[in-house]
């Protein structure tokens, strides 16, 4: 789909307090940002800050070096809100981290509402697994930009 129609993707998004969702961005031109330690640090501190306000309730990320997944339940808030917030935030650290991209994140996101038939755990360990599978480490244990709440 061209860019210029990528909007109609989001007309019909709907937003259920309550609902699981695993969420993707992606960095502009796929720039790998958090290759660096302190980059990637103030992406944890901002999916932290997420979860603390009550946007979301994190359950499973992995801070790649060009793109972020997120498992997530979403809270009293619109999954479009959640996300344009979390982008503004961590853009907004990283450039005054010294960070010259403009922008830091494409435009938009990925989402997949979990059905109720889907295995969290497996989604989460799918997306902690993402470094191991990308070859960027040969165990997860190695990988230092990731979480669950279940370990």
């Amino acid at each position: 789909m061209p860019l210029a129609e990528s909007h109609r993707l989001r007309r019909e998004r709907i937003s259920e307090p309550g609902r699981l969702y695993m969420l993707t961005t992606i960095t502009y031109q796929r720039q790998p940002l958090f290759h660096d330690f302190h980059h990637a640090r103030l992406v944890v501190k901002h999916l932290r800050f997420s979860n603390d306000i009550q946007d979301c309730r994190s359950l499973a990320w992995v801070v790649m070096p060009d793109h972020l997944h997120w498992l997530i339940e979403l809270r009293e808030v619109a999954l479009g809100t959640l996300m344009r917030r979390f982008k503004s935030r961590t853009a907004i650290a990283l450039r005054k981290a010294g960070v010259r991209n403009k922008p830091i994140w494409q435009p938009g996101y990925q989402d997949h509402a979990l059905r109720r038939e889907e295995n969290v755990v497996h989604v989460a360990r799918y997306i902690v697994a993402n470094p191991l599978r990308a070859g960027l480490v040969k165990s997860v244990r190695e990988y230092p930009y990731w979480d669950a709440v279940w370990l």
